[in-house]
């Protein structure tokens, strides 16, 4: 009998043909050496062409592309693959890149001018693949063993090959640039609203980097689907899907696309001891070039460690036990659990590191990080947590953990509760969650507490 792995492989080798090739190493030199696991370097650009001029008009694509990547991820899977990992990469990052030929990736005669400033997102426009690869392999010391590519019309292609992706928000999600218009809750996306909910940057705040998140969010959703509603063992599902992926995407000339099946089962299910997401950390999140505008700089030794961990084949964060277990520390009691609350973190201190710390100790003690500490516009002696006013409780939970803070409402301001640090912080008080009940009965409003999204 041909086991449900067996007839995935079969069918997707048999596309191998439809993949368009593209040539991401040839001619590379002085290239980190290889690693444990199997690297893949996924990038998202703002090619457009074959989209009609209604759907242009319909998504707001109406603008001429700047042929850059959009999106990059590393997307790292284990040797023994288990487990996997995917790191965003802000496209703003702060690089410096050789003067190439244009197009082609391959540097100029020593005689040229020398590297110049630049965003990562420029690497593509300049040397397409290539360079793209070259200069996050110099950046991050991780060997790229694959490259995959997508445009907006293969990612809409994708998305409605699956018959369209839930995503659920908390909060309305609107953004006039990219035309998003989400209500609360669940909505299911086909591929044009999808390519607006992962484009947006315009939502809150946190632009890019907020805009990060909900690729993650949705790259979750979208391995969910294929791997919960039967694809995989499904050959005529497989072949539909594989066939349209595969048939719009560009790949390196080693690509196996058998990797692809690999690569889902590995992130089934999406635990820490499965699969991880992370964002590359930062030092600036508005670094000033001149020439160039805004940019986001790496926090160096942090980031450091994200690589070694890639490089070394280790999860990006060690399991950390529940904060009910014997072995864990006895916190105060609070009606919330803390792996249900989601919390920012910004710096209000002038000391170096410490909304990093915070969050790394607020991670340990169960909360929901998602995201990159920040650094306020101004200095502040109290430590305040602003939150929306459905989500009080959540709000006096984590004040436990933060004993002296003061708690701020501050209604529309979304699921993730906002820590400013000041310079009254002084540690993370460990809590536990209540044990699991039946819900109370209310007096009929929804509380934003309740609000839980798959």
């Amino acid at each position: 009998m041909i086991t449900a792995s067996g007839i995935g492989h079969a069918v997707v080798a048999g596309l191998d043909g439809a993949i368009n090739r593209v040539d991401a190493f040839g001619g590379m030199q002085n290239r980190p050496g290889g690693s444990k696991g199997t690297n893949f370097l996924v990038v998202g650009t703002d090619g457009r062409d074959g989209l009609d001029p209604m759907e242009k008009q319909q998504y707001h694509l109406g603008g001429a592309p700047c042929h850059c990547t959009d999106t990059i991820m590393l997307v790292h899977l284990s040797e023994d693959r288990q487990r996997a990992a995917v790191v965003s990469i802000p496209r703003d990052s702060y690089v410096m890149l050789p003067r190439v030929v244009p197009g082609t990736g391959t540097q100029q005669a020593a005689s040229a001018p020398a590297a110049h400033p630049a965003k990562i997102n420029e690497a593509y426009a300049d040397g397409g693949p290539k360079l793209t690869v070259r200069t996050v392999e110099q950046l991050t010391g991780v060997h790229i063993d694959h490259y995959l590519e997508l445009d907006f019309v293969s990612f809409m292609k994708t998305v409605d090959v699956l018959g369209g992706v839930p995503v659920c928000t908390s909060r309305r999600l609107k953004d006039a640039y990219s035309g998003l218009d989400l209500p609360v809750g669940t909505t299911t996306l086909n591929g044009g609203e999808a390519l607006q909910y992962v484009r947006s940057r315009h939502i809150d705040g946190d632009a890019d980097l907020g805009r990060m998140q909900r690729q993650q969010r949705f790259v979750a959703q979208v391995v969910h689907k294929i791997t919960s509603g039967g694809t995989l063992t499904n050959p005529v599902k497989l072949e539909r899907v594989a066939s349209t992926v595969l048939g719009s995407v560009r790949a390196d000339q080693g690509f196996d696309p058998t990797d692809l099946i690999a690569l889902a089962r590995s992130m089934k299910g999406f635990s820490n001891n499965s699969s991880e997401f992370a964002t590359v950390p930062l030092s600036n999140p508005n670094f000033p070039v001149p020439g160039v505008g805004s940019t986001v700089k790496w926090d160096n030794e942090k980031a450091g460690r994200l690589w070694a961990a890639i490089r070394a084949d280790k999860p990006l964060t060690a399991p950390r036990p529940a904060p009910s277990s014997p072995s864990g520390p006895k916190g105060t009691q609070v009606d919330v659990a803390p792996s249900q609350i989601r919390v920012a973190v910004e710096n209000a201190t002038g000391i170096s590191g410490l909304a990093a710390s915070a969050q790394q100790a607020l991670h340990a003690g169960g909360f929901v990080t998602p995201g990159m500490p920040t650094t306020a516009d101004r200095h502040s002696a109290r430590t305040v947590i602003r939150y929306d006013p459905r989500w009080d409780r959540s709000a006096k939970a984590l004040a436990v953990a933060l004993p002296g803070t003061r708690l701020e409402a501050a209604p529309g301001l979304g699921a993730v509760l906002r820590i400013t640090l000041g310079a009254d912080y002084t540690k993370v008080s460990p809590v536990t969650g209540p044990p699991p009940a039946p819900k109370a009965s209310g007096d009929g409003a929804v509380s934003g507490d309740e609000v839980q999204c798959a």
